[in-house]
């Protein structure tokens, strides 16, 4: 079942702030699930917000809404595995309206990272507004016991924390 891939873990960068005024318009107010704050960029081509999550991915759905007259005419999800290259995950194409949009994203590959580019603006300076993100999907299967070996003593229960990733075995 897909939920919300986005946590307190999860890093976030933007391409700019509006007048670099992060206490009014800064990346956080786009996970805060309050309706009255927003992240505002700055004016210029080709806005972004990128995600790094705390490990790998798999995405099926972005959730969006931005500010009409603000909007993304065009936007493209690209998303890159912790050693791999980045890929064009998706193409999708927002209505210009205030609304909460959805956009489902077919068959992607695992990834740790990922960058939403709004290639084009419907404001003619570039800007965009965005009220709500959120990124839903499976976290990958931990790959902890690949790299960890384990030995039981006298068939006893041990319990075992992966620095690297934060997961817990019992064993």
């Amino acid at each position: 079942m897909a939920s919300s891939l986005i946590c307190c873990e999860t890093q976030s960068r933007v391409s700019s702030v509006l007048n670099r005024d992060v206490k009014q318009y800064g990346k956080k107010y786009m996970f805060d699930s309050n309706e009255e704050t927003c992240w505002n960029s700055d004016q210029g081509e080709c806005q972004w917000v990128s995600l790094e999550f705390p490990r790998s991915v798999q995405i099926s759905l972005l959730r969006i809404q931005f500010q009409g007259g603000f909007s993304a005419k065009q936007c493209r999800l690209e998303g890159r595995p912790e050693d791999g290259t980045i890929t064009v995950l998706s193409h999708f194409y927002p209505e210009d309206n205030n609304s909460l949009q959805s956009f489902p994203i077919q068959e992607a590959p695992a990834v740790h990272r990922v960058k939403i580019v709004f290639e084009n603006s419907a404001d003619f300076f570039g800007r965009v507004i965005v009220y709500s993100l959120d990124i839903m999907g499976e976290k990958s299967s931990c790959r902890c016991y690949s790299t960890t070996v384990l030995h039981l003593v006298q068939d006893a229960l041990i319990r075992v924390s992966f620095a690297n990733c934060g997961c817990v075995a019992l064993i």
